[in-house]
């Protein structure tokens, strides 16, 4: 058994040397994914290694870069593309969903997109915006295109390397505020299907639901909630499109109360969808209204002001008291 403690950095740097080894149609293409690794060093050394047609370094151009990768990929390549930070996407947003997730359905079936984006989103790093926002409910709205964003090392690498392996095109966002956290990954394991929910921390009394950098967030505020005899599960979504809502409603038959916790705004985000559905699905086993926890419905605000923007400890656990107190 091959297990290691990495960072998720570490982790997906050593997934994407593992797709690039085991098939020579794999490509990872960017801006200063190359010479410099990238601008969190996550692609560090693959050009070393695999030189400069496998690894490319682009020019400043996302919506050039998605494009070229809607091309190779229809030549039979599987690029990795990398969006240096969240903000950056919005260029290529057209390519995205107008030929990256249509060009499957146009052609019948006929054609395939194995294109991977990866995508650093979220805040709390003492960034600008353009550099740290949560824009993952834009990509999840559009039909063709498949959204999952890891919240541990694990994860990380199994998650990459089953995107890579995918015949449709996905979105992989990376919690960057969580990059250097670490955890076991075992590069051997079998792992479960892409896109179910996994219970990060079991519990009775009500479900935390949450994707990416939250899932840390949510399970230190069960364990806060502990100290006091509240018995909190916490289920990391893993996928915000598809999302697994056969795993949240079986948890919520058993604690009959949700809280919903992204970093994304909560007008029209995720949780809008999961509260609307678990409603629908859990009306007669709620014992209080599904809530959400998210950012404010505003820019992305300076970094001395980011903590009061980002839900933190506090604002999840209102919520649970808000919830429980019902």
């Amino acid at each position: 058994m091959a297990t290691e403690k990495l960072s998720i950095v570490k982790a997906i740097n050593a997934s994407l040397r593992t797709a690039l080894e085991s098939d020579p149609k794999v490509l990872v293409m960017g801006e200063d994914v190359g010479k410099l690794g990238g601008v969190f060093r996550v692609t560090d050394g693959l050009q070393k290694d695999f030189g400069e047609e496998r690894v490319i370094d682009t020019p400043l151009a996302e919506s050039g870069i998605v494009g070229t990768a809607i091309g190779l990929a229809l030549r039979g390549y599987r690029p990795v593309v990398e969006i240096q930070f969240d903000g950056f996407v919005f260029p290529a947003y057209d390519q995205i969903v107008t030929q990256l997730a249509k060009m499957h359905a146009r052609a019948l079936g006929k054609i395939k997109l194995p294109v991977v984006v990866r995508i650093p989103y979220g805040g709390a790093i003492g960034a600008v915006e353009h550099h740290s926002e949560s824009p993952e409910s834009l990509f999840a709205h559009v039909a063709g295109l498949k959204i999952v964003s890891p919240s541990n090392a694990s994860d990380a690498y199994w998650m990459l390397q089953q995107a890579i392996r995918s015949d449709d095109p996905v979105i992989y966002f990376e919690p960057k505020r969580r990059y250097h956290d670490r955890s076991e990954v075992d590069t051997e394991a079998i792992p479960g299907p892409l896109h179910t929910a996994h219970t990060a921390r079991p519990g009775t009394d009500l479900t935390l639901v949450a994707y990416g950098p939250m899932v840390k967030t949510c399970l230190e505020a069960a364990q806060a909630a502990a100290e006091e005899g509240k018995n909190l599960e916490v289920l990391d979504l893993r996928s915000i499109s598809p999302i697994d809502f056969d795993a949240i409603q079986e948890s919520v038959e058993r604690t009959r109360r949700l809280v919903v916790v992204h970093e994304a705004p909560v007008f029209f985000g995720s949780g809008a969808e999961i509260a609307a559905r678990i409603t629908e699905r859990c009306f007669y086993h709620l014992e209080a209204p599904v809530l959400r926890v998210g950012g404010y419905h505003a820019p992305y605000p300076p970094s001395r002001l980011e903590d009061e923007y980002l839900p933190g400890l506090d604002r999840v656990l209102d919520a649970v008291d808000r919830a429980l107190a019902y």
